[in-house]
């Protein structure tokens, strides 16, 4: 999930200033529809083959724990699957997307995105975290760097979450779909999206996340959040309370319990490592 891109321009002092006291919060990106991606063809029966993308979570995604945490063994993939994956992201983009329905074109972009975090962090591998990638001075890592063209028009990783899938489907469930490589961040799902999958997916990675410590974490009075909940609150209701009543709609009864007698501190963190086992 990226944050705090806007272009190649070099800010006044004050502004540089003001990003790095106030943080990721301050500068996440907002939910701005691009129209362009509107479009859709809800008679279309063709559907996106993802197989490929399949073959490579099969193979290098660790799951452990539970609540499950998935981490992805960038060290141990071969010269081959990177070719497959690169291969794969080719065979997204010779689609046009606009033409396929709603839940075909949702499917897509998840899997676009992660796919494409996936074969940033090969190519540049190995890194500490995904923000060590950058493409400039001030560019805050990777997110806003155009990397593919889909349907004639350049995309970076924000262009995809923040102007398509968040804008488009308003569904905070994106949240928990889309991966960035990271150890904070909800599990990259070891299923590739589908149209059939989903909604299943997307509700699994929500309960996932939110028992997880790194989602949601009481200690004495103080409530301990992941900081996407502050970055994207607007996609929670746009305060507390929403952010609350979400997390207990996907709480276990235990962590419902806690929660509902919650009114101490609230504090966000998140962890940047990179998402290896």
């Amino acid at each position: 999930m990226g944050w705090c891109r806007r272009g190649w321009w070099l800010p006044p002092l004050w502004l540089l200033t003001w990003l790095l006291v106030a943080g990721p919060a301050a500068a996440a990106p907002k939910a701005e529809l691009w129209p362009y991606w509107q479009q859709h063809n809800p008679s279309n029966t063709q559907q996106v083959d993802h197989s490929a993308w399949q073959a490579i979570l099969d193979r290098y995604l660790r799951v452990d724990g539970q609540p499950p945490v998935t981490r992805f063994d960038y060290q141990a993939v071969t010269a081959s699957d990177r070719d497959r994956l690169a291969g794969y992201l080719e065979q997204l983009q010779a689609v046009d997307i606009r033409h396929y329905p709603r839940a075909e074109q949702k499917a897509f972009w998840i899997n676009l995105y992660n796919a494409l975090t996936v074969k940033l962090v090969l190519d540049h591998y190995p890194v500490a975290s995904i923000r060590d990638i950058e493409f400039g001075w001030f560019s805050f890592g990777p997110w806003g760097q155009e990397l593919v063209v889909v349907s004639g028009k350049d995309l970076s990783l924000d262009a995809i979450e923040h102007r398509i899938l968040r804008p488009v489907w308003q569904d905070n469930r994106i949240h928990y779909g889309v991966n960035c490589a990271s150890v904070g961040c909800p599990n990259l799902a070891p299923d590739a999206y589908t149209a059939a999958n989903t909604e299943r997916l997307l509700e699994q990675g929500a309960r996932q996340f939110i028992n997880h410590p790194r989602g949601v974490s009481l200690q004495a009075d103080t409530l301990y959040l992941s900081s996407i909940y502050d970055w994207f609150q607007e996609d929670f209701g746009g305060n507390r309370q929403g952010v609350m009543e979400h997390l207990m709609q996907y709480a276990d009864p235990d962590l419902r319990r806690r929660l509902s007698g919650h009114s101490g501190k609230v504090r966000f963190r998140y962890d940047w490592r990179l998402n290896s086992p």
